[in-house]
């Protein structure tokens, strides 16, 4: 039985080479462990004399400043070194009091030095002696603590004032422009070497610094992304000219590299098989005009191919640029690529297709907005951009069409592994949908590109991270397993398949070796085809038996070309995702990613890794596993399952505070004595709780107040031997980051620690039914973020959306529908909504 989801309320560079229930929730800080023991005079000293003369140096610079070029609030950047177990404390260097505030700008990895970090701050001329003031109250004052014992005021010595931050401190230095630099250090261009950089900003500057970009004739392309405390911009230009902006503006936050998508997708050969497009053809039905799409952005379609001309209308072809054909014509690496994502997008894998006999209706349409070049490389812009615009074009043709929308093109990651990129910034702030248009994205998590040996299989893919911009949290992040492993083309004889059914596709990335801190990636698998093992050398290659038949660009010469790898793979997600919004068009972007992942399971080869490796690389190399469109559609038509979309505030602004306002209770609606009747019969709850934060990029470290995501959300579900009152009570008071624990909150497949990163969070509950009917609520409640963490940016009162699938299973020999479905009138939830 479905319950019916309710419709939404509405440096200078020197060349030196539900009733709504309010409560407060004080949720704890960042790493409170103690700073590093120290001689305090001689630490003193010491900071005293490289501040000293880094204030020197600063005021000497601010002295030679180009007037023409001078720009903002005069000021310096100051680079702090501490230990990377204190970065933690790094928000204590900045001073936001005041008319000319301290702000830290950037956080990153000293090279070659795992145990150290390096933190970056801009401190405005006025506030030059701040740090040294400091440094002197830590060297000749003390916290005195005053407490009354037995009628008496006693004073206790709590150590040296501002003994956290200084104590922490390593040295001090005026900034050069690798001081800004957070990327890749391999990266970072020799003297002289014009480069494209990305230039991330401080907020408000962005006309200063394109005033400076001007006076120097640097290039700035006319792209940009703004962010609630960033602006970024793509530039070209030498490291020693940049530094000149650095040392005359106060505009350059974080300086990376701007990396151009590269065009790694190979041509795969196929049969030519004109007869059997014809028969085919003729058993196609076209989809309706305001059918669902998938919205494919790529290298473009080729719309003559008689199995894409029925789907794909000629208004719903384009392109980028405007000047630009929008036919997949490239006869670069990329060219045809768009075209064999189209067949799969449509179809799956045709040889399914063309085995068949009946009519074949199809469900959803295709729009094709091309973003790679036909020759040349792409310049080197803000994919971000080019993608945001990209999809606005599908919209702006056919705005009351639902949508999935499928970015397979990756580029290289970064050395802080999954910390957002200005790319995968802007996927999740067009999921997150600040225009009042979430959307359902399905990006492709990015594929070894080099041939490997089947030794290596597996322990290469945990290895090599996942690529940028699939990092996005909002993204359905999409990797690749395999099912194929049978070849039978006489001109491999001899060659076998590297990995087993059900196993992960060999070129498929995963973020096994990512910081922990960052989301579980991918999350699903779907097929994107196997390698051959050559017998002679080991090594793993394509074979056109163990890939994906689709669509050829040139239909004039064949029909048919094989594809595969995490490309097929994220078609193949965004197809789902559109067949579920045919079932049901007013779905919310989040519901839709939500039943993707609450019909994913874990294949039995990927479960036999379980033992050789723990929990969380099983879910950092598979996701959650291999959905299912028949579970997901079935979890709308004949589960027991609770699907429900919902609004709520999870924070309000208090004077000058902000604290956690709302949560939702959700009450199963369960037949207590059908259930009871089961006794210990094993039951399973799934439940995914699914919504889209909006985005703060930047690169700060572990700072709270910076924190990437606007608000975190959390579900709890109640135990069997509490109260819902008490179960209430204790969800509200103890809300954060970890729920609390119990010894009956036992039975989770992950556990709320490791299912509570990023926002998508799916678990599996097993226990007994007896148990379940009495654990008859979830309750969704939200944690901190940079909203609440950063009042100042006005967002504290704002409502969010999340989606919420709990889906009740038990053993194939039991019926649960049944006798839950008899009795059961009312939705199989209620929502209780309480606000104090």
């Amino acid at each position: 039985m479905a319950n019916e989801a309710p419709r939404p309320l509405p440096h200078v560079y020197l060349p030196d080479h539900g009733e709504i229930q309010d409560y407060t929730s004080h949720g704890g800080g960042g790493d409170k462990s103690k700073p590093p023991a120290r001689d305090r005079a001689r630490h003193a000293e010491q900071l005293t004399r490289v501040l000293t003369q880094a204030v020197a140096n600063a005021e000497a610079q601010l002295k030679a400043r180009d007037l023409t070029l001078a720009g903002g609030t005069p000021g310096f950047y100051l680079e702090f070194e501490l230990p990377a177990s204190q970065a933690a404390i790094v928000d204590k260097l900045e001073n936001r009091q005041g008319k000319f505030p301290i702000e830290l700008v950037n956080v990153r990895p000293i090279e070659g030095r795992g145990e150290a970090v390096a933190a970056t701050v801009f401190v405005p001329e006025k506030q030059r002696e701040y740090y040294l003031k400091k440094v002197a109250q830590y060297r000749d004052e003390d916290r005195i603590k005053r407490s009354v014992v037995d009628g008496q005021v006693v004073e206790t010595n709590t150590g040296p004032r501002n003994e956290l931050l200084i104590a922490s401190l390593e040295t001090a230095r005026l900034a050069v422009a690798r001081s800004l630099y957070t990327d890749d250090p391999a990266f970072f261009p020799d003297p002289g070497v014009v480069a494209w950089w990305e230039i991330w900003l401080r907020l408000g500057t962005r006309q200063t610094f394109e005033a400076a970009a001007r006076r120097l004739d640097l290039p700035v392309r006319e792209h940009a992304l703004t962010f609630p405390e960033r602006e970024v911009l793509v530039v070209s230009s030498t490291a020693e000219t940049l530094g000149r902006i650095v040392a005359h503006t106060d505009s350059i936050a974080e300086l990376r590299m701007a990396r151009d998508t590269p065009s790694f997708f190979t041509e795969m050969d196929g049969a030519e098989q004109r007869a059997w497009v014809a028969e085919t053809v003729d058993r196609i039905i076209a989809p309706a005009a305001d059918a669902p799409a998938v919205c494919l952005l790529d290298s473009g379609s080729t719309r003559r191919h008689p199995l894409i001309r029925p789907a794909l209308a000629e208004q719903d072809q384009q392109a980028f640029d405007p000047d630009w054909s929008v036919e997949d014509i490239s006869n670069q690496g990329h060219g045809g690529h768009g075209t064999q994502l189209s067949g799969i997008a449509l179809y799956g894998d045709l040889v399914d297709l063309l085995a068949g006999a009946g009519p074949v209706p199809l469900s959803h349409r295709l729009e094709s907005v091309k973003v790679l070049r036909d020759r040349g490389a792409n310049d080197p812009d803000l994919y971000g951009a080019i993608t945001a615009q990209s999809i606005a074009r599908a919209e702006i043709a056919a705005p009351r069409r639902p949508r999935s929308i499928c970015l397979a093109l990756t580029s290289e990651g970064d050395h802080w592994r999954g910390r957002p990129s200005s790319w995968s910034a802007a996927i999740d702030a067009l999921a997150f949908g600040a225009d009042n248009a979430p959307r359902f994205i399905a990006v492709s998590a990015g594929n070894i590109r080099d041939n490997f040996h089947r030794d290596d299989y597996l322990d290469r893919n945990d290895t090599t991270p996942i690529e940028n911009p699939a990092q996005a949290w909002n993204a359905l992040t999409v990797g690749a397993f395999t099912e194929k492993d049978t070849i039978v083309d006489p001109a491999y004889q001899g060659w076998t398949a590297m990995a087993s059914v059900g196993d992960l596709m060999p070129r498929s990335r995963t973020s096994v070796s990512w910081n922990r801190e960052w989301p579980l990636k991918p999350d699903v698998v779907f097929e994107g085809g196997n390698l051959g093992v050559d017998p002679g050398t080991g090594l793993g290659d394509h074979v056109d038996d163990l890939a994906l038949l689709t669509t050829y660009r040139v239909p004039e010469d064949r029909a048919f070309t094989t594809t595969g790898e995490t490309s097929a793979a994220a078609a193949l997600a965004a197809r789902m995702g559109a067949q579920i919004l045919a079932e049901r068009p007013a779905l919310w972007p989040e519901t839709v990613r939500a039943l993707v992942v609450h019909s994913a399971e874990w294949t039995p080869a990927m479960r036999r890794h379980l033992g050789a490796i723990n929990k969380t690389a099983l879910l950092r190399r598979y996701g959650f596993g291999v959905p299912s469109l028949v579970r997901a559609l079935g979890s709308l038509r004949n589960d027991v399952t609770m699907v429900v979309e919902r609004t709520m505030q999870p924070f309000r602004k208090v004077g000058s505070d902000v604290e956690t306002k709302d949560m939702v209770l959700h009450e199963f609606r369960w037949p207590v004595a059908q259930l009871e009747a089961l006794a210990e019969r094993r039951v399973q709850l799934r439940a995914t709780l699914s919504y889209f934060i909006e985005p703060n990029p930047g690169e700060r470290g572990q700072s709270r107040r910076h924190t990437y995501a606007s608000h975190g959300l959390r579900f709890a579900l109640k135990p069997g031997d509490e109260r819902v009152d008490v179960f209430v009570r204790r969800v509200t008071a103890d809300a954060g980051p970890r729920p609390p624990k119990r010894a009956s909150d036992t039975g989770w497949a992950i556990g709320p620690v490791l299912r509570n990163r990023g926002s998508l969070h799916a678990d599996v509950w097993e226990g007994s039914a007896v148990e379940l009917s009495q654990r008859n609520a979830i309750a969704v409640f939200p944690t901190g973020g940079w909203w609440r963490e950063n009042p100042g940016k006005g967002r504290a009162d704002t409502e969010i959306r999340y989606s919420l699938v709990a889906t009740l299973r038990a053993a194939e020999d039991v019926d649960l529908y049944t006798p839950i479905a008899t009795p059961v009138e009312v939705p199989v939830a209620a929502e209780v909504e309480i606000e104090i």
